[in-house]
């Protein structure tokens, strides 16, 4: 009896995804799945997007989630890039490599073997060609560890694939920018109210992109808050340190006053309808006067007659008197 051999148990393999809630990384999960491996999902929130679409995805194909705020480390990336920003603000390749970084961080804390993707050699011509899939991966410090099972078979070897905890041969080899494979795939794993790949960063917005890029140019030190502010109403560029944001509508005037700051101007007209009007960290006497003329303007105060205007920063409140501008002598300055 004590001569007898005991089973010796095998540790399950555990795979952190990398899960943006598309179809491709949707897919990565099922294949590594298919070869009994545990997966947890791994997504971000930072002013710039959300996890909702992640959220929702881990909810149809039943993969527990992990939602991390990189709001901080993420904003000093994209304030200094190493490879710099795509056609707006976007810095994909440096996005790209610090979330193989925190996902490699969580990894070895919590005890999984190795990080996945949905990344598509040749989708992205210019951030997932075979150079820059190498880049990315090599800056993170992982690379050994990042597999990416929708086209493992047409890039090097992995750490994980070498040592038999992931079957190469059951990985796939798709490459391009088709959509075909991936909904053949969907279909067999029942994957269903998947989205388009493009869309939901800020930072590949036009619009936004003009505001972040005043915002770097003008404030030395931006806070996760003055990004927040960048989403509403309207800019308006007063001067080198200065500028207005003007409500459009109840919600936008509403955000206004709960994004203030002790040090921050807020400007409501007194005696008539309008917006809510945040000058970010206050200003002076004559920048206040010109955000308040502004303020009235985007008003309902009738044209050419002195309004009352209330300037609160902080606890302190004072009574400005001023007359609108014509919106035509500040578009120029809009953001």
């Amino acid at each position: 009896m004590g001569n007898e051999a005991h089973p010796v148990l095998k540790k399950p393999v555990k795979a952190l995804a990398l899960f943006s809630g598309g179809l491709d990384s949707s897919i990565a999960v099922k294949v590594i799945q298919d070869q009994g491996i545990d997966v947890l999902g791994v997504t971000f929130t930072t002013p710039f997007f959300d996890a909702e679409k992640a959220e929702e995805a881990a909810r149809r194909i039943g993969i527990p989630l992990l939602v991390l705020d990189i709001s901080e480390e993420h904003l000093a990336m994209v304030r200094a890039p190493r490879y710099g920003y795509g056609r707006n603000m976007n810095p994909c390749i440096d996005c790209h490599t610090l979330m193989f970084r925190i996902a490699g961080r969580q990894m070895e804390e919590r005890g999984f073997d190795f990080i996945i993707s949905g990344e598509v050699l040749g989708q992205r011509p210019m951030s997932q060609n075979k150079q820059m899939l190498h880049v990315v991966a090599k800056n993170s410090g992982y690379e050994p560890f990042i597999v990416r099972p929708l086209s493992a078979k047409l890039l090097p070897e992995t750490k994980p694939e070498a040592e038999g905890m992931v079957d190469r041969g059951r990985l796939l080899d798709i490459h391009g920018r088709g959509r075909k494979q991936q909904m053949e795939l969907a279909r067999h794993y029942g994957i269903t109210g998947y989205t388009n790949p493009a869309g939901g960063c800020l930072l590949t917005d036009p619009m936004f992109s003009r505001r972040l890029r005043d915002l770097f140019d003008h404030e030395p030190d931006p806070s996760v808050r003055d990004i927040e502010l960048l989403k509403v109403g309207r800019h308006i560029r007063l001067d080198g340190t200065t500028k207005v944001v003007v409500g459009r509508k109840k919600a936008e005037n509403n955000s206004l006053v709960s994004l203030a700051r002790p040090e921050d101007a807020v400007i409501h007209i007194r005696d008539f309808p309008g917006p809510v009007c945040l000058v970010p960290r206050g200003g002076g006497t004559a920048r206040l006067e010109e955000a308040a003329s502004i303020c009235v303007s985007y008003g309902d105060a009738p044209a050419g007659v002195d309004v009352a205007v209330r300037c609160r920063i902080g606890r302190d409140t004072r009574l400005m008197t001023v007359r609108a501008v014509t919106k035509e002598s500040f578009q120029n300055r809009v953001i």
